[in-house]
Parts: C-alpha cells; sequence; structure tokens
C-alpha cells in the first residue's frame, strides 16, 4: 500500500427535518460509549463556496460532560477530543477498509501470526520529541496494563512481541490470528510514554495530534490550540478549539442557537426538531451507528438468573417508541445491537423481539411472577432520564415496578466496568459498528470473558473465541456471527432497543468535521467560513 492521507467518505446524511419529535436523545459510547463509524464528511459541505478552506479562528465545541482522565484510554462519551490531541495509527472507511494515518503501510504474514508496519517519518509530539517504533510499542503495552480502563485490552494482549526494524518499522508478534487487530489501531491512541501517568491524571496530554491542550479546568472543559509542527502540511486550518461543558440542555441549545458553540454531539432527542428549524444550523446524523441503547441486566440478582425472566422484559419494551419519543426519530428500533452497516445485521435479528406485552406477561407467570420490584439505573442526563422513564412506563405494564436511580456519567462508567451494576441499568454502548467480534471480546456489557452483566457461559466463550481468532471469510464467517447473535437474543443478559449514530447539530459556519468509527471528533481539515 503506497502512503497517502486520504479524504473523508461521504455517508454522513442531512436531514432538515425529522421522522418524529418529542423525547430526549441517549448520549452514546459508555461502557462502549460511544460513539460512531468512520470518518465522515461533516455538516453542509457544499456550502463552502469556491473559496476552499480558510485558516484561522477557534471553533466552539458543546459537551454535556466532562473530560475524565482515568477513562482516557477507554472509549466513553468523553473520548471526543481524542482525535483533537492524539493520533491513532489507522482509520477505517466506510467499508471497514483500514487507511494509512501514523503506520503508512502493513503487511501480514501468511499465518496470521506477525504483522509488519511502516510508519510515518518526520511527526513529532507536541513537545518536539520525534514518534517513533518505540511509541507504538509502549501504546500497546499501555492497552496490555490492566490499571488501564481499556475495552481492547484483550486484543492488545494478543500481541506477545515486537521486532524493530529500525525507528520507523515494526513487526508485532500475535499470539494466535485476530480479526480485529485494525480496530485496535483505530482505537489506540498513541501518547507520550514519557508523560503517560501524567495524561492518566490529566495534568499534560502530549500526543502527535492537530491540536495540543492548553488548559483543562475540570467541570468547565478543555483549551487547545494548532499543533504548528503537525506532520500533515498546512493543517490544522483553525487557531483552537475549546471544549465547553454545559450539561443542561437549555443551556447548551442556547449555546449553538447564539453562536457562542458551532458545534455539538449532546442535542436531547426532544430538542432535535427544534434545533433542526433553526436557520444557521444544520442538523446531520452519522447513519452506520456508532453505538445503541439497551437495557441491562444483572444475571447474579435472582429472577434475573432465568432467562425467562430476562426475555419477558425484552418482548416488554417498545423499541419504536422509544426511536420516535427518545431519539427523535434518529437510529433504528433493534433488537440486536448490530447497525445496516455491519456484516452481522440481519433483519430476522433486528425484529426478533418486538412490543407483545402480553407475551412478556405470559413468560413472567411461566417463570412463577406476577409482579417484580426492581432497581434501574441511569445517567443522569436528560436523554438518558427520557429513555429509563420510557423503559419504566413498558415494564410497569407488565407487572415489573422499576425505581430510578439517577447516577453522574463517570460513576456510571466505573459500575460498568467494575461490574457493580443493580438488577438493571440503562445506558449506551458502542464496538458494534467495528469488527463483530470486538463486540464480545472488548464491549464491557457484552465481553466473554467478563461483563457487567456477570453473565457466564461456557459456549458463548467458546463461540467468541473461535469468531475472534477465525481468519473464515464468506459463508463461514457469516455462520460465526449470526452463532453470537442469536446467543445474545437467547440469553437476553443486554437487551439491546435501538441502534443510533451520533447526531451532528452545527454551525453552517463549520465545514468539514468529521468523526471515527469510535466518535473521536477529526478537525484536521475542519475551518470556520460563511
Amino acid at each position: 500500500m503506497t502512503e497517502l492521507y486520504p479524504s473523508a467518505p461521504t455517508a454522513l446524511s442531512r436531514r432538515t427535518t425529522l421522522r418524529a419529535a418529542g423525547g430526549g436523545t441517549l448520549l452514546l459510547g459508555l461502557g462502549l460509549t460511544g460513539c460512531r463509524s468512520a470518518v465522515e464528511e461533516s455538516a453542509a459541505p457544499a456550502a463552502a463556496g469556491a473559496a476552499g478552506p480558510r485558516r484561522g479562528g477557534t471553533l466552539s465545541v458543546a459537551v454535556n460532560s466532562d473530560f475524565t482522565p482515568s477513562l482516557l484510554f477507554a472509549q466513553s462519551n468523553q473520548s471526543l477530543q481524542q482525535r483533537l490531541i492524539y493520533n491513532t495509527l489507522t482509520r477505517y472507511d466506510d467499508r471497514l477498509e483500514p487507511q494509512p494515518e501514523l503506520a503508512t503501510s502493513w503487511e501480514y504474514a501468511a499465518d496470521g501470526r506477525a504483522l509488519t508496519l511502516k510508519l510515518r517519518t518526520g511527526v513529532v509530539f507536541h513537545d518536539g520529541r520525534p514518534f517513533t517504533a518505540d511509541d507504538v510499542i509502549f501504546a500497546v503495552k499501555n492497552l496490555q496494563n490492566p490499571v488501564r480502563a481499556a475495552q481492547l485490552r484483550a486484543t492488545a494482549a494478543a500481541v506477545t512481541g515486537f521486532e524493530k526494524r529500525g525507528d520507523h518499522e515494526l513487526v508485532l508478534k500475535l499470539a494466535h490470528p485476530v480479526d480485529n487487530i485494525f480496530d485496535l489501531f483505530e482505537f489506540m491512541i498513541i501518547t507520550d510514554r514519557n508523560s503517560v501517568e501524567e495524561a492518566f491524571a490529566g495534568k499534560r496530554l502530549n500526543g502527535t495530534g492537530p491540536f495540543a491542550l492548553t488548559r483543562w479546568s475540570p467541570g468547565a472543559g478543555l483549551s487547545l490550540k494548532r499543533h504548528e509542527k503537525y506532520w500533515q502540511p498546512g493543517r490544522p486550518y483553525l487557531d483552537g478549539v475549546e471544549i465547553r461543558v454545559v450539561p443542561q440542555a437549555d443551556a447548551l441549545i442556547s449555546s449553538l442557537r447564539t453562536g457562542q458553540s458551532q458545534l455539538s454531539y449532546s442535542v436531547p432527542g426532544r430538542n432535535l426538531a427544534t434545533v433542526a428549524g433553526v436557520p444557521d444550523l444544520v442538523v446531520s446524523e452519522y447513519a452506520t451507528g456508532g453505538g445503541a441503547s439497551y437495557l441491562g441486566v444483572n444475571t447474579s440478582i435472582a429472577p434475573l438468573d432465568d432467562k425467562t425472566v430476562r426475555q419477558a422484559l425484552a418482548w416488554a419494551v417498545d423499541r419504536e417508541r422509544i426511536l420516535k419519543q427518545v431519539l427523535g426519530g434518529y437510529g433504528l428500533a433493534s433488537a440486536t445491537p448490530w447497525p445496516k452497516s455491519s456484516p452481522a445485521f440481519t433483519e430476522a435479528g433486528r425484529t426478533h423481539y418486538r412490543h407483545d406485552p402480553g407475551k412478556a406477561r405470559e413468560l413472567l407467570r411461566s417463570a412463577g411472577h406476577t409482579r417484580l420490584d426492581l432497581p434501574l439505573l441511569h445517567v443522569n442526563l436528560p436523554g438518558e432520564t427520557a429513555l429509563a422513564e420510557a423503559i419504566q412506563y413498558d415494564l410497569k405494564q407488565v407487572g415489573v415496578h422499576v425505581t430510578l436511580e439517577p447516577t453522574d456519567p463517570a460513576t456510571a462508567q466505573k459500575k460498568l466496568i467494575s461490574q457493580s451494576m443493580p438488577a438493571l441499568w440503562t445506558m449506551g454502548h458502542s464496538f458494534a459498528q467495528v469488527r463483530p467480534s470486538t463486540l464480545a471480546v472488548s464491549a464491557y456489557p457484552f465481553n466473554a470473558a467478563k461483563n457487567t452483566s456477570r453473565f457466564r457461559s461456557e459456549e458463548y466463550t467458546r463461540i467468541v473465541r473461535e469468531a475472534w481468532t477465525s481468519r473464515a471469510t464468506g459463508a463461514e464467517a457469516n455462520a460465526l456471527r449470526q452463532r453470537i447473535t442469536d446467543t445474545l437474543l437467547d440469553e437476553a443478559f443486554i437487551i439491546d432497543l435501538a441502534i443510533r449514530g451520533s447526531v451532528q447539530v452545527a454551525s453552517k459556519k463549520l465545514h468539514g468535521a468529521t468523526l471515527n468509527k469510535f466518535s473521536y471528533l477529526n478537525l484536521d481539515d475542519a475551518y470556520l467560513a460563511g
């Protein structure tokens, strides 16, 4: 493969009206969290005008939760800034084909147990230190460290050796073939090995990305300035970026309407119809799906240890109503985690569980229950609260009475990772938008080795392992994916509700903002004009 820096594909769809209004929105990426698909073209690309990109200006991005240093190496709804400060080795296009970033080319060994990477030359960190193969070795070992909260640790751990061939060529030795190594490469930020503990504490974020951190004000946000020695010539166009924490939905929308902020992915679904009507704003959807809303079930708590009860919950929830009223009409009601862009997607799987309160009550009775009283944890942001209330209403109709437990985002994420959730919870997950095996080996809710639901199954573990290490293609690969899907539907320890891509609200003055598969914001080509 020759060295290149490809332009962004164009799967992002522009919509000025919504299919339905009302409700809130689910903010994705938690447990993922996060967060979308391939790098894509920003809202209103055609409005750039013949003059082309303009240099200068500071972009203000409104978010509803603060940067959490302890989650720096995890994917969550606090990951938006990752690609601004750091680079990754590769990035996917819309066909899940890896494209060069800090790695310019790669070659697999015939047995799938080694991968040779050629690395980009002339790259420097914000402090001026050159990027070398040692930084890639450190990045992999960093994710292997159990102290780090990192969903793709299993894939990083499959790398068992390194062979340096100078500063810019590296061979990764693998314990066995893995079909999601490029998921790791897009997920894994290349951080400075000399200051990683300072980064983990939020004191110093030294990367090779287009912007350098100048200030983190806890609770207020991040201030970034252009990296003058960025490896991509002439980039970035912007002088800087301000990521502003605006947790209240009304205040966030006001900042967009007044031009105080020019970009956000945090507008609740009930408000999307309102902002879509603002002449200076464009609402766009990353339609390939970067996450999903779901109902999580702790299988170690009776009677949820009975899959019949879990299946009853899956039949009780009205996914179409959640899509329309809670997600503002954006997304896809689905009983499986897979977006339509995934090779694991099937229409039969998507519609496996429909809204059938009668069937839900029948299953509960067959398990010996007419009434259940359970807690339901949710993140205390407007969209998540609206989702929890919708689930609460549906479950009540079948005799399952839930008490809502609002929780701040950082605490919810920690409970997700530590397997300390109550009987029920609702959040968002990601990792279904990349290689299907990644969901089951990396996402906290689904991880076959250790998941939030405390679900254990030798059969599930065996199926996941086979899919992850297989080099199968075609019908054989499809069969492996289907076995994972069938297990998820039958066991119902995670009850998927709706697939959701990131919904971008942006000023018409902004051009070229994109997201990668893990909802890392890419502003290399972004500029303000008009």
